[in-house]
């Protein structure tokens, strides 16, 4: 059987694809499918997420004026957004990704956030930290460890607690919104790979701001990751790899027909999996690049 090689390095959007709709994850990360017209919810995310991160490297490595490092988040956020063209049903433009950016630190201002980037080995500041670590499964082709990466906004101080920093956008919020991380696996994933850095954390403070046509909103919520649940969602995190290696073996990754196809605003494939012979759809509306998830780059296929 000729098979697109293993991953050999494991995400938490490979794993959440995966344990979503195996088929999904097959066509996304194995054969590496990704639309032609990439998702405004995407772009806008990245570019609203570079300028976070050049806003507080200005300030909190550079020592500029919290003016000044705003500014220089808005530049970043611009010069990311770049041409690309916002539908007109959507509310994350230029402008008001820029306004959602501004909208962040009058809430939550440098200098008076409770947050702080915590101070690493070396005098390094915990923004957007990044890990790379080995796990006790084996690719199956080169017998070499599978490694599991992971990237978020900070590490950071507050009350007390030592806590990674995630930075959401969305819609809405409300309480569902700030429940709906109590068990999500990928902070789990993210406090585990930090402590084989020798970094304890308490959990993760998770900040969303809404970004809607005409106003927008800010919520924070705070998930624990007691060690009992970290240590089940490694033990999880191996079942599932090994359920992914089978169907990678065999060539059968099950389709999930039901709440996948629809969540998140719909699967990007549902079209292709209600067609027979889906091979002219992706070849029209799709293209093959690999995502990588350590250099943080798309390479086309």
């Amino acid at each position: 059987m000729t098979r697109p090689p293993f991953p050999s390095v494991i995400d938490s959007s490979l794993m959440a694809a995966f344990k979503s709709c195996p088929q999904k994850a097959n066509l996304e990360f194995i054969h590496h499918w990704k639309r032609r017209d990439q998702s405004v919810h995407l772009h806008a995310g990245a570019a609203y997420a570079g300028g976070l991160e050049a806003a507080r490297v200005a300030y909190y490595v550079e020592g500029q004026s919290p003016e000044n490092a705003v500014a220089a988040g808005l530049g970043k956020l611009l010069t990311l957004y770049g041409d690309f063209e916002c539908p007109s049903d959507s509310a994350k433009s230029a402008e008001r990704m820029a306004g959602a950016l501004e909208f962040h630190f009058d809430r939550y201002p440098l200098g008076a956030d409770k947050a702080l980037p915590m101070t690493l080995a070396g005098g390094r500041r915990g923004i957007e930290f990044s890990f790379l670590e080995p796990l006790d499964a084996m690719h199956p082709e080169t017998g070499d460890p599978l490694l599991y990466s992971g990237r978020f906004d900070m590490l950071v101080e507050f009350d007390g607690m030592h806590l990674g920093l995630d930075d959401k956008t969305t819609s809405q919020l409300g309480a569902s919104w700030s429940r709906q991380w109590d068990l999500r696996s990928q902070f789990t994933g993210y406090v585990w790979g930090v402590g084989q850095a020798g970094i304890a954390l308490d959990g993760f403070l998770v900040r969303g701001v809404s970004i809607l046509k005409s106003k927008y909103d800010t919520l924070q919520a705070i998930t624990y990751r007691p060690k009992w649940q970290v240590e089940r969602w490694y033990e999880q995190l191996h079942r599932d790899v090994a359920r992914m290696q089978v169907a990678w073996e065999t060539g059968q990754f099950d389709y999930n027909l039901d709440h996948a196809c629809a969540e998140y605003g719909g699967c990007p494939f549902k079209e292709v999996c209600q067609m027979r012979d889906p091979q002219t759809l992706l070849d029209q509306r799709f293209e093959r690049r690999r995502w990588d998830p350590v250099a943080r780059t798309e390479t086309p296929l």
